[in-house]
């Protein structure tokens, strides 16, 4: 075979390599717009898209470096309909007028892990003092855990929050502000679950929806396995490997169950509406378009660098805070504390 023969054949499986990282990255792209159910294929997608755009940015060097401007544009393609994907992740900050805003609120959401199942109060003590020094008005906190030693964290912390509603076991949201109603919201068959409270700001009512939505179950699959082997038993790849699908496919479906009913609450608020909490799920999946719905991401409205929540191997945003349209975001960042495995969130929003 001539060198122009080889060269030619690795230009076609170079193409098709192309091909099928484009058409697997726009599926990806449109992998949220379908439940789940019968779509797990598509909604799987949706978890590789920073490694298929990746992939798309390593063939794009190669197309460049091949000097195959025909084929370039393959890359290139797939990579600007991405845009609005990269926009979930990474924000560039142009500035914001935080400061002349007159009626506005800022707002916290936190899995705080049970506080590190504390026997102590000393971690809820150095995160309302993180809040205090924060100046937040609304703290929406998950994995909530009321019993610290001798106390109980809702005394602790009503000197700065005077308000607060507790949810269904691990669910509470403190405010600066009266809360004038609260609810909450069940889910079937988990222990996770929803609430929110409406709460009047200088005369203005907002209700804030705290949600935690069921986990992925890709850890707790993972400390089951480890169990078993540290027993002595033989856990074969392809076992764990099925039984990790088997709980992330689940879980996307329970997930999209739980979205659903947020959403309907939300659409039927007399309420402008601000959703805060741990979703459990990534940017453009089912879940994250079901909750978004025609709310503001607050992150793309007024976020800068790259945004991710959880601190662990897995570098991925899964907590969120979305606005009402008649609402406006005036500043949204994290802060990388480390009592818990997820980051907090706090966004800064103008009542109008």
């Amino acid at each position: 075979m001539g060198k122009l023969a080889i060269k030619q054949y690795f230009s076609l499986m170079f193409l098709i390599l192309q091909l099928v990282l484009s058409i697997f990255t726009f599926v990806g792209l449109f992998g949220g717009d379908n439940h789940p159910v019968g779509h797990t294929a598509s909604a799987m997608l949706v978890y590789a898209l920073p490694l298929l755009i990746g992939a798309n940015l390593l063939m794009l060097i190669y197309w460049l470096v091949t000097r195959n401007w025909i084929w370039t544009s393959l890359p290139v393609i797939t990579i600007l309909c991405c845009i609005p994907y990269i926009g979930t992740l990474y924000q560039i900050s142009f500035g914001s007028d935080e400061e002349t805003a007159r009626d506005a609120i800022k707002i916290a959401s936190y899995n705080v892990a049970r506080f590190g199942k504390q026997a102590s109060t000393f971690i809820s003590n150095d995160i309302l003092s993180e809040m205090k020094s924060e100046k937040v008005d609304v703290l929406c906190l998950q994995e909530y855990n009321e019993d610290s030693g001798d106390q109980k964290n809702t005394d602790v912390y009503k000197d700065y929050f005077p308000y607060s509603v507790k949810g269904k076991a691990d669910m509470v949201i403190f405010s600066k502000y009266p809360i004038k109603k609260s609810h909450n919201m069940a889910f079937e068959e988990t222990n996770n679950s929803a609430m929110w409270a409406d709460i009047d700001v200088n005369g203005k009512q907002v209700r804030v929806f705290n949600a935690h939505l069921e986990t992925t179950g890709f850890n707790r699959t993972l400390h089951q396995a480890n169990k078993l082997i540290n027993k002595g038993y033989n856990v074969e790849t392809n076992s764990l490997l099925n039984a990790i699908y088997g709980n992330y496919t689940l879980g996307m479906i329970v997930r999209a169950g739980q979205a659903a009913q947020v959403a309907n609450e939300v659409r039927n608020s007399q309420f402008p509406c601000i959703v805060c909490g741990d979703f459990n799920d990534v940017p453009y999946s089912y879940v994250y378009n079901t909750m978004l719905g025609n709310m503001v991401d607050g992150f793309k409205e007024c976020g800068s660098g790259f945004m991710y929540t959880y601190r662990g191997s897995k570098m991925v945003r899964i907590d969120y805070i979305f606005h009402d349209k008649q609402l406006k975001g005036l500043s949204y960042y994290k802060k990388p504390l480390t009592y818990s495995d997820h980051m907090p969130v706090f966004m800064k929003l103008e009542i109008n």
